[in-house]
């Protein structure tokens, strides 16, 4: 178990860089990277007190202090619960730490965290070779949604379409 989780400021943002790109090399998906520090500050800790971050972010440290992971979220809407929901966008631990209660903590911690706020489900995806993580999951009680298919826009589509 980590010593302790707290959210994330906007002085961690090195540390929560860090894990994303840890993160991406473990998907092998370092290439599509590009968030900087700049932008991470940017959009989850905005300098004007009145703009709402774009997500939000808690950090689990080990009994030394040292940062052992992180999950990063949002809040997003179903309309048929007419309710918030919790969006899990990234979750990390670092792969020595592995195994020691860390990453179901931080499960725990948004979960407690959406039950305060109200929120009807909490969700998240997980990458279809990523065996170890849906066993995890389903561990939980997680159900996996297989009839669902995700679908994206972004970059030059992105602004084609638009």
């Amino acid at each position: 178990m980590p010593s302790f989780i707290r959210p994330a400021t906007a002085a961690d943002v090195p540390v929560i860089l860090a894990f994303i790109r840890s993160l991406a090399d473990y998907e092998k998906l370092t290439h599509e990277v590009v968030a900087t520090e700049a932008t991470l500050r940017a959009t989850l800790f905005p300098a004007d007190p009145a703009t709402r971050p774009a997500a939000e972010c808690i950090l689990a440290f080990t009994d030394d202090n040292q940062p052992a992971g992180f999950a990063l979220y949002f809040f997003n809407y179903s309309t048929f619960l007419a309710k918030p929901g919790l969006y899990l966008e990234d979750l990390f631990v670092r792969p020595e730490l592995r195994g020691q209660g860390i990453g179901k903590a931080l499960l725990l911690q948004l979960a407690k965290l959406a039950n305060q706020r109200g929120c009807g489900r909490m969700e998240w995806s997980v990458l279809d070779w990523n065996q170890p993580a849906i066993d995890f999951y389903q561990s939980l009680g997680a159900e996996l949604k297989s009839e669902w298919t995700t679908c994206r826009l972004t970059g030059p589509a992105l602004a084609r379409f638009a």
